[in-house]
């Protein structure tokens, strides 16, 4: 079984371009499953049983929806062999800009949007810089300028992925992903042992443990304060 990772921020069409996706690689005759993570709520899975494709979805609560996705991949991976999958592909949650939720030698995707900001690329972390491929989506609302300038940026903050653009909408650049995605990757019995391509973001003060009090008195653990200059005023 292929294995495929695809993230991106919030709305920034995943479960689009995916759709997309599974509709050029069926036409192949390739068995798909989606395991779809989100946080607190998500229908996306009702997308996905309409198109035929098994499914599954996992929301990880008040639980960072990375870690979660870590905790959980390698029982997702066996799923997906039970379920005898030629393909399953992951859809993280909308992440936050720091994520990492790539695993090495797994292929890896990053979905973002020509809507977002010409600065985006560069506020985004391991999420987009780790990519083997970044899908730049609703390039048909924006000028051909515009969708150059913006996958300049992308391509600065990480020259060594395949960057493309896909409509989610019209399924124009699926065809050509699903071929990159299908052919060029090697079979996955586990991902037990593996490593993440870098390490998640860390937190573990009292917030993390249920405190809502605020106040220095109740900061306990990992905790990081601004510079503001003023300390010794």
């Amino acid at each position: 079984m292929n294995l495929v990772t695809v993230s991106g921020p919030p709305s920034s069409g995943k479960t689009s371009v995916i759709l997309k996706v599974i509709e050029a690689l069926k036409e192949r005759d390739i068995s798909v499953g989606v395991v779809k993570f989100d946080c607190l709520y998500t229908d996306d899975d009702i997308l996905y049983e309409r198109a035929g494709v098994p499914v599954k979805k996992g929301l990880s609560g008040s639980l960072c929806p990375d870690h979660y996705f870590v905790s959980n991949i390698e029982e997702v991976v066996q799923w997906g062999i039970r379920e005898d999958l030629d393909f399953l592909i992951t859809e993280s949650a909308g992440l936050c800009n720091r994520c990492s939720p790539y695993i090495k030698d797994i292929k890896s995707i990053c979905v973002i949007d020509n809507l977002s900001g010409i600065n985006t690329p560069k506020k985004i972390g391991p999420m987009l810089k780790a990519a083997d491929i970044v899908v730049i989506t609703k390039g048909d609302i924006v000028s051909q300028a515009e969708r150059e300038v913006f996958a300049s940026r992308v391509n600065s903050v990480n020259p060594k992925a395949i960057t493309m653009h896909v409509n989610g909408l019209t399924g124009q650049g699926a065809f050509e992903l699903s071929t990159l995605l299908y052919d060029e990757m090697e079979d996955v019995e586990t991902v037990q042992g593996r490593k993440l391509r870098f390490p998640m973001p860390s937190a573990l003060c009292s917030y993390c443990l249920g405190e809502t009090r605020i106040g220095e008195a109740y900061q306990l653990g990992n905790v990081r304060k601004i510079k503001l200059g003023d300390e010794d005023e």
